[in-house]
């Protein structure tokens, strides 16, 4: 019979190839090294008396630089023991628990059809370059330029260009014998009940292949070249052949360059890892329109036991940090873990390499922090507590930090680690410990109370980041309370654009904090439900200010993030106010570079621009929805909120 693709990539993962052929040969003591999934032992098909046979867990293959022999478990039991391969599928379906399929004739009709989906997608990457390399891609080919990818990266990463048409694709397509069945299957046409022709989805934009670990073009990303379109970025959908959250871009050329020994490196986007990879980073991934899952970070882990995890260096990159941090935590296994690398302030690594080059981000990784090390500066926030009730309350928050480690070993290491850095930070110090160090080195001494002086805790770059600022706004404002709600209340809006409402940048802490949560339960369960997001939300501690932001919008006024609404009403109070938050964000900032222009060079221009910005601010504020016809999905149709 004929098995899937999914079916035998479950029995791998399931079993590592080094409990395959374990069963045929001893292996080498000295030279291999289990936690890095490296195997070495004497060939199973030569005869040798020093070990040239190598398994590798972390890719599944094994290899013999003796005689060259090498293949995944399947072909070693075929090889080895002469097994037929539906005998292999069997016996090794059995070591991992996997239940043998029943025969499936049209299972097996769709493992064809998807072979074909695999043609289909080669030929679209094709159509794409070809345009890209045309005439009418000098517009592309422009950004690409400006943007710093040379034609050298445009050629290895396949990109190419959608010309601004609705049916070029389709059209060409159909010329090559695609029928629109398969169109469809793949993503790269949109069809919907209301429509009465397919379209092609991507349209006047930059295309970006991505591939599978095994180098099939699977699905694209396409940024768009007209400002005004509704998503800068856009991704194939869910397809037979792309999931997303089992997929990261340039996945195939980083886990053969962490198999070599290079460091395998997250980052957010396709053009930081062009941009990383082209410097000598080969190692180098992003997922692709969503958050990191624990989907990814288990694909990162058959890759490599530690890779770094690089964000930017503003508020919303270490918000992401932080969530990261809650996702992994649990995942943890002995000699599997994360570092946390953080970038300079308002730059991506696109960025850092073109302005300042390859070693300006190779210092940034070089200095990437332990798992351990960032969750102690994300709970003491850059200082140490004073009274015995703060120390009580990081002491408490440190623990449930290392309770929620599921493996009992790594999780016991974490809490003796906490407890060494606690003990050593709340001990008195011994007269004389500091000599020669005075406050003004900026290592801080041993005050009148006989303690480390609290700057010790941590670096200066570290208690300067945004995230160990506590911020001045006590509660959630009324503006985030519209954005929080519509969000509690229809768990979906915040599904369809993660990777927006992962980068809000709130005032309050506690606006954040509870913004984290909801993201992390819609990340765990995609179809969750406003009832089960709200028991969720209440079960971690967030009843009081949920109940408090329903009291304040409904004192006010505002109904369109209420659960009664409509989801096409909530969905434009959203977007609403999301566009007056981002002009608020924006325009704060410009505000303190006016302050500071003020400050350097009292003018009357200065001083004028200042008050100009301060008006604009006012208005924002004061700015209500003026949407014609708002409200009226919901029975209630208005021009405000």
């Amino acid at each position: 019979m004929r098995f899937s693709d999914s079916f035998l990539d479950d029995i791998r993962q399931r079993l590592s190839i080094s409990q395959v052929v374990g069963e045929h040969v001893l292996w080498d003591k000295r030279k291999s090294q289990p936690g890095k999934g490296d195997y070495w032992a004497c060939c199973p098909f030569h005869g040798e008396k020093t070990p040239s046979f190598h398994a590798d867990d972390r890719r599944g293959i094994y290899h013999c630089f003796g005689c060259g022999v090498s293949g995944d478990h399947f072909r070693f039991l075929t090889e080895k023991t002469g097994m037929s391969f539906p005998e292999a599928v069997e016996k090794l379906a059995g070591m991992a628990g996997v239940p043998m399929p029943a025969r499936d004739a049209q299972a097996e009709r769709r493992a064809e059809a998807r072979r074909s989906l695999y043609d289909v997608m080669e030929l679209a990457t094709r159509y794409f370059e070809a345009a890209l390399a045309h005439n009418i891609g000098a517009r592309a080919r422009g950004y690409l330029h400006e943007r710093g990818v040379t034609p050298t990266a445009q050629t290895r990463f396949r990109i190419g260009f959608a010309p601004d048409s609705r049916n070029g694709l389709k059209e060409h397509l159909a010329a090559n014998g695609v029928s629109a069945e398969e169109m469809i299957a793949t993503g790269l046409v949109v069809t919907r009940d209301d429509i009465a022709l397919p379209y092609d989805r991507f349209r006047n934009r930059v295309m970006f292949p991505i591939l599978d670990l095994r180098g099939r073009v699977i699905a694209f990303g396409g940024r768009a070249l007209s400002p005004d379109v509704p998503a800068k970025y856009l991704n194939s959908p869910e397809t037979e052949l792309f999931h997303k959250r089992q997929t990261l871009y340039n996945g195939q050329t980083a886990r053969q360059a962490a198999h070599d020994g290079k460091p395998l490196i997250v980052m957010e986007g396709y053009l930081d890892v062009i941009a990383a990879v082209m410097a000598g980073f080969e190692g180098s991934v992003a997922p692709l329109g969503t958050a990191l899952t624990e989907d990814h970070i288990n694909l990162l882990w058959r890759m490599s036991p530690v890779p770094v995890l690089c964000f930017d260096g503003d508020s919303a990159g270490l918000r992401a940090a932080e969530r990261t941090v809650d996702i992994v935590l649990p995942l943890l296994q002995p000699g599997q873990t994360v570092k946390i690398a953080t970038l300079p302030a308002g730059q991506d690594p696109d960025d850092l390499i073109r302005a300042q080059g390859r070693d300006a981000f190779g210092a940034v990784i070089e200095r990437a922090q332990t798992l351990s090390e960032m969750v102690w500066a994300m709970e003491t926030r850059g200082v140490m507590p004073e009274t015995p009730e703060a120390r009580a309350a990081l002491e408490a928050r440190l623990r449930a930090r290392a309770q929620s480690i599921g493996e009992q070993s790594v999780r016991r290491h974490y809490m003796q680690a906490f407890d060494e850095k606690l003990a050593s930070f709340f001990a008195p110090v011994r007269s004389g410990r500091f000599e020669g160090r005075g406050r003004g080195d900026g290592r801080g001494s041993a005050g009148s109370g006989g303690r480390r002086s609290p700057r010790l805790v941590v670096s200066d770059t570290l208690r300067n980041s945004p995230l160990l600022k506590p911020s001045l706004a006590p509660e959630v404002t009324p503006r985030e309370a519209v954005i929080l709600m519509s969000l509690v209340n229809h768990p979906d809006l915040a599904e369809d654009r993660l990777e927006d409402i992962a980068a809000l940048d709130f005032a309050s802490p506690m606006a954040r904090r509870l913004l984290s949560a909801v993201l992390e339960l819609v990340m765990r369960d995609h179809d969750i439900g406003a009832a089960d997001l709200a028991a969720g939300l209440v079960a971690r501690g967030f009843g009081d200010v949920l109940e408090r932001m329903r009291t304040l919008l409904t004192r006010q006024g505002v109904w369109q993030s209420g659960a009664e609404s409509a989801r096409d009403d909530a969905e434009t109070g959203l977007r609403h106010a999301l566009a007056l938050h981002y002009k608020s964000v924006q325009l704060n900032k410009e505000l303190r570079a006016a302050e500071v222009t003020l400050g350097e060079h009292p003018t009357e221009a200065a001083f004028e621009h200042l008050r100009d910005i301060q008006a604009q601010l006012a208005g924002v504020d004061g700015t209500e929805a003026l949407i014609e016809g708002f409200g009226a999905m919901s029975g209630r149709p208005t021009r405000s909120f």
